[in-house]
């Protein structure tokens, strides 16, 4: 599935991902490829963004706020003060604050 995440300032991230769990209102929640579609508001905690393999992802190409996960480098990891998800098609869009 695709994942875009993206803040007023910049978009922090675009790839295809293989999940990423995300900080509910109601509790942190997981999506994987083919998840019903869903529209949701996020807290303030972490985005993680699991992927296959990190050989796509050029690290030094990632924005600085997006951080690689210190035990596992298929880990990425994003700080949000608050937010919206949504997912469609495969395509997850994080409007991160």
């Amino acid at each position: 599935m695709y994942l875009e995440i993206v803040s007023p300032e910049a978009t922090l991230f675009s790839s295809e991902v293989d999940s990423v769990v995300v900080p509910g209102i109601n509790g942190e929640f997981q999506m994987l490829k083919d998840h019903a579609p869903i529209v949701s508001l996020l807290t303030e905690g972490t985005v993680q963004i699991h992927t296959h393999t990190q050989s796509h992802l050029v690290f030094d190409e990632l924005h600085a706020e997006v951080i690689p996960h210190n035990d596992d480098d298929k880990v990425l990891t994003v700080k949000i003060n608050s937010g919206t998800i949504e997912m469609k098609d495969n395509k997850v869009i994080v409007l991160a604050d």
